[in-house]
């Protein structure tokens, strides 16, 4: 018996919904796995804390609601999701969208737009959009993420400085900005050092204690100097009250027609950055981890997690980079880390919910600010800015669109805007040999033989079909190799259709040689046979007919 024959045969594959705690337990889960959960768990909960409140309020809800969040969101995400070590929560990149959608419907309207953002996420997981979500073009992830950076600091200057404006802050980017310089002459100076020492002590301990829970660690010495000092800086407390010690009971939101048809223009866009946002973290902790997620599991966790968010009154789930990239580094064995990261939270809101109330806004602005800075993916961008100029207008018109109109606009036309260059490139791989002013390899002087070599698409058909036209005017026989042709769709056999009909016109026939077994397929589909066309398995064959 061969070593081929007796190794093992391959499991097989698992199911695509299946969440990774059960493979996870199948592959055996010990107390030492549980540890290493247990310390990975608390470190992401550490760098959720002050994230979470602060991406609450900058979103214009309360503080609590970033917390309600976490742990329910957080938790099911972990617990239903595809991926071994996606953790769940607020997350910055939706901060203009939530602050937008509570000014238009409400608080009451944003927690029925995240239940009903819910419901169509779980139904892309079960129609399997997940494969194709992932399928966005890096030039609009990176023009997408830099704008989303953009604007999560423009809407942390108010409290950076301490301003006070003479009426809300506007939600438009440049109207912010004006209304932000208008009131140039209330700034706080001590506000603006609290911030500026948050961020000092964050980047320090970056630098050099990087280990260290850097952003809790600044909040928390901001909150001692300004209650220590007495400094005159707003926090939470004064602004928000004291933070309850338990999330809310569990409840539908306020639901009408009514209602819901605001909302739902909400739910789309929360729905669409939501799954985009989630895959591409789960896609981060693939590749620092080897793993491999499962997409459309990962969607229905996200679904189920924003439902549950929503009955507990908090907003938007989704998959979140840092923490996920902070889960891995620590050391997480699978989902159990967030899991218990989200308890760990809830732990933190039972025992030290009071002490929240003297953290200044100004800090969690600080650390906003720093989050703004990491995600901007800078020289991601300077890269694609000094590269080919389609990748570089897909760019900047993303990022444009992020900034001055709306994410979903630019998410969209970022995403034609790739398709568009991916054709257009694709198009330029179709090469045809013989035509034009290359020599043409002529059998005798009724036969002309055109090599095409490349996928024959619509885009390549627009290209290079007027040329095949102009050399089908001369021969009575029209030979086309596609020998190196590896697909064809509708339109590429359509420009084959009407060269054949053309040639028949003039009582000549084309002849088609190579074609492999799917491009066969899609000719005979439109017609393309005979006595229109002449099918041959090779070159060779032309002489033995």
């Amino acid at each position: 018996m061969t070593d081929a024959s007796r190794a093992a045969p391959s499991p097989p594959p698992e199911p695509e919904f299946l969440p990774k705690i059960v493979t996870v337990l199948r592959e055996g889960y010990g107390l030492r796995d549980l540890r290493a959960d247990a310390l990975a768990g608390l470190t992401v909960a550490i760098v959720a804390l002050p994230l979470s409140m602060a991406i609450a309020i900058a979103s214009g809800v309360g503080p609590e609601r970033g917390l309600y969040t976490t742990i329910v969101g957080g938790f099911l995400v972990s617990a239903l999701g595809g991926s071994r070590y996606q953790i769940g929560g607020p997350a910055g990149a939706f901060i203009v969208l939530v602050s937008a959608c509570v000014m238009a419907v409400g608080v009451e309207g944003l927690i029925l737009a995240t239940f009903l953002s819910g419901f169509l996420l779980l139904a892309a997981g079960a129609l399997r959009l997940g494969t194709y979500i992932r399928f966005i073009p890096y030039p609009v992830t990176v023009g997408f993420t830099a704008g989303i950076a953009v604007i999560i600091f423009a809407s942390q200057l108010r409290d950076l400085f301490g301003l006070t404006l003479a009426g809300p802050e506007p939600a438009e980017i440049v109207e912010k900005v004006r209304a932000l310089w208008e009131a140039r002459g209330t700034v706080t100076g001590a506000a603006l050092a609290v911030a500026l020492g948050v961020i000092a002590v964050i980047q320090g301990m970056k630098r050099w204690r990087p280990g260290a829970p850097g952003m809790l660690i600044a909040v928390a010495l901001a909150s001692l100097v300004v209650a220590g000092l007495g400094l005159e800086v707003e926090t939470i407390g004064s602004k928000f009250g004291e933070l309850p010690r338990l999330p809310p009971v569990p409840g539908l939101p306020v639901m009408s027609a009514e209602a819901v048809m605001a909302a739902l223009p909400w739910a789309v866009s929360f729905a669409l950055l939501g799954a985009i946002e989630s895959l591409l973290s789960a896609v981060v902790a693939d590749g620092m981890s080897g793993a491999r997620h499962r997409s459309n599991a990962e969607l229905v966790a996200q679904g189920a997690a924003n439902v549950g968010s929503a009955l507990f009154g908090g907003f938007c789930v989704t998959g979140t980079i840092a923490r996920t990239a902070t889960n891995v580094r620590a050391g997480s064995r699978g989902p159990v880390s967030g899991m218990l990261h989200a308890l760990f939270v809830l732990a933190f809101m039972l025992v030290a919910a009071p002490l929240a109330g003297f953290i200044p806004l100004a800090a969690l602005a600080g650390v906003l600010a720093v989050v703004a800075w990491n995600m901007a993916e800078k020289e991601e961008f300077w890269h694609l800015l000094r590269g080919s100029r389609a990748d570089a207008a897909v760019l900047v018109v993303t990022f444009l669109l992020v900034v001055f109109r709306d994410l979903t606009e630019g998410i969209v036309v970022g995403f034609a805007l790739g398709g568009l260059v991916f054709i257009a490139r694709m198009s330029e791989a179709a090469e045809m040999s013989g035509a034009g002013d290359a020599p043409v390899a002529e059998l005798d002087g009724d036969r002309v033989v055109i090599r095409l070599r490349g996928p024959w698409f619509f885009g390549a058909a627009a290209r290079l079909g007027s040329v095949l036209e102009r050399i089908a005017d001369r021969p009575r026989e029209f030979v086309v190799d596609v020998t190196d042709v590896p697909m064809i769709d509708s339109s590429g056999a359509r420009a084959f259709l009407l060269l054949a009909r053309r040639m028949a016109r003039r009582g000549g026939v084309l002849v088609v040689v190579g074609a492999r077994p799917g491009v066969r397929k899609v000719l005979d589909h439109q017609g393309l046979a005979a006595p229109l066309v002449q099918h041959l398995p090779d070159l060779a064959a032309l002489d033995g007919r």
